[in-house]
């Protein structure tokens, strides 16, 4: 019983950690230890504190990896799909912005692609309307100007006007003022509204854009103004062809011609080929519509010109005239009673020149009677001019004589009194107050 006992005793003490607690004094300074027993099979194991902590946590420690370790295996599968869900969510988040870069700049390339192509478009539009504008100043050049009437200002000059302010002075034709003021310059033109791009001139420029844009809008601009100047040309020509044609119109028809149609027998030598009617395209635009009003202008002008040009209404002789003798009933020169005179009488030095009041061709160029030596010249529709008492005659019958040109000198040959030059205008052979004529002629001025 005794030994069963003391086995079961010692059994239950096999493995046992004992603490002793019992103090233990040294010998040397009588110290208080406190010691980790450990009992196993019989035996005692006696640690120390720092001894028995590391091995405490040692135990911890390998728990703590063998349970992180179990979890790891337990869970490995989840933690991988995991991973690689959260890769591949990166991966297509990094794709998916990729592509949204590349669409950017797929854009961007798309969107600069596109301005350059229309920067082509309007560098070419521009390319276009310059070398339409180079075309029409080439045709406004081939334009004559009718303000400086070049052919015929050479020539003598009708009686001036009066200038602008100035009291109007009895004729030197007569004693009665025949001043007539012309017609307005200025005549009204229809359909002449400038373009869209000449309003957008005159309009408020817009802030100076920069850049390519900047340039173009200035390029623009500058052919604006050039168009805008043609415009303002073609209106001006348009404006003095038409103002001219209306003041000769209105002279013809004072004369008793008609100013729309005028004479049919005026015609001009040396000029023909097939007729080819002016027509004005039906797409035709503005410039287009406007130029042709001015080759219509100009051609109408044109005609009545010639027909002017055969018409007496210019001043035989240079210079300021004296005039010693009407027309009409006069006491005759040498005393024989009151006589019809049918014709002016241009005092004037002998040897003076004598000139072509219109063109028309020589009838007589000789001796005529009371005329003395005398030039008469058919200027075609029954007018007629004659010049009588000359003292040298410098034209040949059948000869074509212009506006201006020298047909003889003045003289006292024939029945005369003094050196002076007769002057007589006839319509269908019967002789005309040559004042109506050169009246008109005052009218012209400068449209002579």
């Amino acid at each position: 019983m005794s030994q069963r006992s003391s086995g079961q005793n010692h059994r239950a003490d096999s493995g046992r950690m004992m603490r002793s607690d019992a103090p233990k004094t040294a010998a040397s300074g009588g110290t208080r230890r406190t010691d980790y027993t450990i009992v196993h099979a019989g035996h005692q194991f006696r640690l120390g504190p720092l001894s028995f902590w590391i091995a405490v946590g040692s135990l911890v420690i390998m728990a703590g990896w063998s349970l992180a370790t179990g979890t790891y295996f337990a869970f490995h599968d989840d933690v991988l799909t995991r991973l690689i869900a959260q890769q591949k969510e990166q991966q297509f988040a990094y794709e998916d912005r990729i592509a949204e870069l590349r669409a950017q700049v797929d854009r961007i390339t798309s969107r600069q692609l596109l301005n350059q192509e229309q920067f082509e478009q309007k560098l070419e539009q521009i390319m276009r309307r310059q070398s339409t504008l180079e075309s029409r100043a080439s045709t406004l050049a081939g334009i004559p100007d009718p303000a400086p009437t070049s052919s015929i200002r050479s020539r003598p000059a009708p009686m001036a006007d009066p200038q602008p302010g100035e009291t109007p002075k009895a004729s030197p034709i007569s004693d009665t003022v025949i001043f007539t003021a012309p017609p307005d310059q200025e005549a009204r033109l229809e359909s002449r509204d400038l373009p869209a791009t000449t309003r957008r001139v005159a309009a408020t420029a817009k802030p100076t854009a920069v850049g390519v844009e900047g340039a173009l809008a200035r390029l623009q601009t500058s052919l604006d103004r050039v168009e805008a100047r043609q415009t303002a040309t073609l209106n001006t020509i348009e404006g003095r062809y038409d103002s001219k044609a209306k003041r000769i119109r209105s002279v013809l028809t004072d004369l008793g011609m008609d100013g729309k149609k005028g004479p049919a027998g005026v015609q001009v030598a040396g000029v023909g080929g097939p007729f080819v009617p002016l027509t004005l395209r039906k797409d035709a635009g503005a410039f287009e519509r406007q130029l042709y009003r001015v080759h219509v202008a100009r051609a109408n002008m044109e005609r009545l010109t010639r027909t002017l040009g055969a018409v007496p209404v210019r001043k035989p002789i240079m210079g300021e005239i004296d005039l010693s003798s009407s027309f009409g009933v006069r006491s005759d020169p040498f005393g024989r009673g009151p006589a019809m005179h049918s014709g002016l009488d241009f005092r004037s030095s002998a040897g003076d020149p004598v000139r072509a009041t219109a063109t028309g061709t020589v009838e007589t160029a000789g001796w005529n009677g009371g005329y003395g030596k005398m030039v008469e010249v058919d200027h075609g529709n029954g007018f007629s001019t004659r010049y009588g008492h000359l003292s040298e005659i410098n034209v040949k019958v059948s000869q074509q004589v212009k506006i201006g040109q020298v047909i003889g000198r003045v003289g006292s040959t024939g029945r005369s009194t003094g050196p002076h030059l007769h002057y007589e205008t006839r319509i269908d052979g019967d002789a005309v107050d040559p004042q109506k004529f050169l009246r008109a002629g005052l009218r012209l001025g400068n449209a002579l």
